[in-house]
């Protein structure tokens, strides 16, 4: 049993030394015989005749989406761009050769149409990386090196942050016009000559991109006739739309800006003898210049629009500088005084009287306090009387030894006839009547003034409360007027995934019965 084990390994050995030696050596032998014995000649367009058109399929794989550069409008992709062509010098049959129906040739031996990307904006126009090119014995080539591309992406920022772009890659020859080489999608039928591929770029291998997600990837075919020549020249358009994900910019830049612009109202709420709103409102307006910095480093410079975004932190500076205005002003009508203002009488009725009903303000009425009781021993026993009475006062001073004193509001009176106080009494009741006649007035003067201030007050805490309400209804107005603006949020299409059935250039290729390679093999069959 061990024995024939040992030889059977012996055996399988043998076979599959001497088996790949013959291999190798007939595509050695295959090698030779195209490229050297042939006269192959790379610089040649590979057809019989020099007026006949060589047909080129082109086909892009994305692999990864590696950035979208908004401020120098450049996207960065990584693919792989499949290139199918026959060539009529490359031809064999496989049974002279050992039965050799592959054969992987390095790509500078070969001839290949210098396709090129249009809107590149690298240095490098074409592919950089040679690797090996698959030939078939019909005479097909199949190259698919991967690249990565820089390519020109008008970006517009009219909706930033909930915007969707479309980035294009235009791939043409540069040096062989359509009469020469007629460059096709990979997927396009034989007899279109332009037409719109819905699925045009293959996703099978493509990475999800944590910033964009992509939406759709058409392709066409176009044609180009230049001033220069009377030949066309075709080409194939691949576009990208692309739609931004909104949950780095709403966490980090919506929710803070809306916070603060909401925080303009409370600048009416807080009471100007706080000494505080002017500083509050200069603080909300510094912390949106800094959010206007940091949008300035995000969007791509461009005067044609300003961004959603930067709309609303328009909107929101206006808001804060007309709250600063407002402030000014409702703190110098809170600290206005009769000495230099005097109310008019449309201001009282309408800031005193009908705007307080209206937005439902109630003046608290002001209480007297009532005089604290004493107990006054009298003939008739304990009283409990006020400290001061002005009735009782003066009936206590209607009679005092030998004449007759007025009464309180009487003594006021004859305070301000100097001359007939000095003729009825003597001199130290009359300077003592004067001094009460002064205090009194001054006590008097004071109240009212005390009075006009406080209606002042009042007045400001009214346009207080006014302009609360006016800047409560302007933010929310203003903030869904403003970002409801962008398309995207009424935007309810899946994004694009990897994997998702459609038919690309090597399922189509993989269908048929030459091209059995390691490559194919990997696709599903249906």
């Amino acid at each position: 049993m061990m024995f024939a084990l040992e030889e059977m390994i012996f055996c399988l050995t043998v076979c599959l030394l001497f088996g790949g030696t013959e291999g190798t050596s007939e595509a050695k032998r295959l090698y030779d015989n195209l490229l050297r014995r042939n006269g192959y000649n790379k610089l040649i367009r590979p057809v019989g005749n020099n007026s006949d058109k060589l047909t080129v399929r082109l086909g892009l794989r994305l692999t990864q989406l590696i950035d979208i550069h908004e401020k120098d409008q450049i996207m960065t992709t990584n693919v792989w761009l499949r290139h199918e062509w026959k060539d009529s010098s490359l031809k064999w049959n496989p049974d002279e050769y050992g039965g050799v129906r592959v054969l992987y040739v390095p790509a500078e031996d070969l001839w290949k149409p210098d396709i090129v990307l249009y809107n590149n904006a690298d240095g490098n126009y074409e592919v950089t990386l040679m690797t090996k090119a698959t030939v078939y014995p019909s005479g097909k080539v199949e190259w698919e090196p991967p690249v990565i591309y820089k390519s020109a992406c008008p970006i517009n920022v009219e909706f930033f942050p909930f915007d969707e772009q479309t980035c294009t890659m235009q791939f043409g020859s540069w040096t062989y016009d359509g009469f020469q080489v007629d460059l096709k999608h990979i997927d396009q039928p034989e007899m279109d000559d332009e037409i719109r591929i819905t699925k045009g770029i293959d996703l099978k291998d493509y990475s999800r991109s944590v910033e964009w997600d992509l939406m759709a990837v058409p392709a066409n075919t176009f044609t180009k006739f230049y001033p220069c020549c009377p030949e066309p020249y075709p080409g194939i358009k691949f576009n990208i739309t692309l739609r931004r994900k909104t949950l780095f910019y709403t966490v980090n830049l919506i929710i803070p800006c809306v916070a603060i612009s909401f925080l303009t109202v409370l600048t009416f709420y807080l009471p100007s003898d706080s000494g505080e709103k002017i500083t509050l409102c200069i603080s909300i307006l510094l912390s949106l210049t800094v959010f206007f910095l940091l949008l300035a480093d995000l969007i791509p410079p461009t005067s044609l629009v300003v961004p959603l975004i930067g709309k609303y932190l328009l909107f929101t500076m206006i808001l804060v500088s007309l709250s600063i205005i407002v402030t000014v002003v409702v703190l110098n009508v809170h600290f206005r005084s009769p000495s230099t203002h005097k109310m008019s009488p449309w201001v009282r009725k309408v800031f005193l009287q009908i705007l307080p009903r209206l937005l439902m303000m109630r003046r608290p009425v002001t209480v007297e306090e009532k005089s604290p009781k004493v107990m006054v021993r009298t003939c008739n026993g304990i009283e409990i009387r006020d400290t001061y009475n002005p009735k009782r006062h003066s009936r206590d001073l209607a009679f005092n030894g030998n004449y007759m004193m007025p009464g309180h509001d009487e003594l006021l009176n004859l305070a301000g006839d100097q001359s007939g106080l000095r003729r009825r009494y003597p001199m130290e009741i009359t300077k003592a009547l004067e001094g009460v006649k002064f205090v009194s007035d001054h006590l008097k003067n004071e109240d009212v003034d005390t009075n006009v201030r406080e209606d002042w007050k009042y007045v400001a805490m009214v346009l207080d409360r006014l302009f609360l309400w006016i800047f409560t209804v302007a933010c929310f107005v203003g903030t869904l007027g403003i970002i409801l603006q962008a398309p995207t949020l009424y935007d309810d299409r899946q994004p694009l995934m990897a994997g998702d059935p459609m038919l690309s250039g090597d399922e189509h290729q993989c269908s048929t019965l030459d091209n059995m390679d390691a490559r194919c093999k990997s696709f599903p069959r249906n």
